[in-house]
């Protein structure tokens, strides 16, 4: 059997069997299976724990249960743990009788300021041998993890910034990847996209021309270019949000940093080209400002498609 179905996708057993490895191999690169963690006496749960409390000067305890996913009964085994050692201490709820509020004691937090000061050099030694790039990818790529199988948890903390080394590669193949997925748009558009970001590259007036990307809590998530159609017209060109990161605003805080940018270089219009389909987009540069001024009819990227021309004055 080569898949499995999950909540109407189709899963591939290497799929599976890779993100299996993966936890096999980050348990045993951070020692968590050692009987315990960190050189201590504290199990990998008990550190958790630990952790957890120490971020408030108390925790309700089924707020905590909550924050850490435990099943009530080995909860309540850790937190026994934790109390016969004195690290842990209880007593009732202020604002509700009938719930117990839960801190760590003075040696509770010693515990945590080991722990969290060897999880500290842990990782800074897990880091030493890369060099910058490598660390930009591997803290990426654990963002990206986290927010597509946790996306509730993401902090929504949204930087803006321009291009850097890699970028505009990085344009190039979420645009032809993502829209290949959600739409079937074949390499027709990704040649598109690259011909613009080339275009881009060689004849750039950074007086009149600037091209953004969104970071959502220090991951790539979007991109805006805005590009100079002729001396009066700016055009706002390849606005992409990556799908684990929408509904954080990011779409609109990259359009109105592209209009922003255009008024400041006295332009007088600003246009785009879109596809009715592109529903999303088209309600934020609706919100922005901008009129449908015409729609054509065509066949690209593999499909028939009806084009759409947008304007904004200025």
């Amino acid at each position: 059997m080569d898949s499995v179905h999950y909540h109407g996708n189709v899963v591939a057993d290497t799929a599976v069997a890779r993100v299996r490895e993966f936890n096999r191999d980050w348990t045993e690169v951070l020692g968590l299976l050692d009987r315990g963690l960190l050189e201590t006496d504290y199990t990998l749960a008990e550190s958790r724990m630990i952790f957890e409390l120490a971020q408030r000067e108390s925790w309700e305890r089924l707020a905590l249960r909550e924050r850490l996913g435990m099943d009530d009964s080995f909860m309540t085994r850790v937190l026994r743990r934790l109390e016969e050692e004195r690290l842990v201490e209880s007593s009732q709820s202020k604002s509700d009788g009938r719930a117990l509020d839960l801190r760590l004691t003075d040696p509770g937090r010693k515990a945590f300021e080991l722990l969290n000061r060897r999880s500290s050099d842990q990782v800074t030694e897990l880091l030493a041998p890369l060099t910058n790039d490598q660390v930009d990818v591997l803290l990426e790529s654990m963002t990206i993890v986290s927010r597509l199988t946790r996306p509730g948890r993401a902090t929504g903390r949204v930087e803006m910034r321009g291009l850097g080394p890699g970028d505009l590669g990085w344009v190039v193949q979420r645009h032809g990847a993502l829209y290949w997925d959600e739409y079937g748009w074949d390499r027709e558009f990704e040649a598109l996209v690259a011909r613009i970001v080339a275009d881009y590259a060689a004849d750039e007036d950074p007086e009149r021309e600037n091209a953004w990307i969104a970071e959502l809590d220090g991951a790539r998530a979007g991109c805006v270019f805005c590009c100079r159609r002729d001396e009066e017209t700016a055009q706002l060109r390849i606005l992409l949000v990556e799908p684990w990161a929408r509904g954080h605003g990011i779409g609109r805080s990259l359009v109105d940093r592209c209009v922003e940018f255009a008024r400041h270089s006295e332009y007088s219009k600003m246009v785009l080209w879109t596809n009715d389909v592109l529903v999303s987009a088209r309600r934020i540069y609706e919100a922005v400002g901008f009129e449908l001024v015409e729609e054509e009819r065509h066949h690209s990227f593999g499909h028939d498609l009806v084009g759409q021309y947008w304007e904004l004055e200025l």
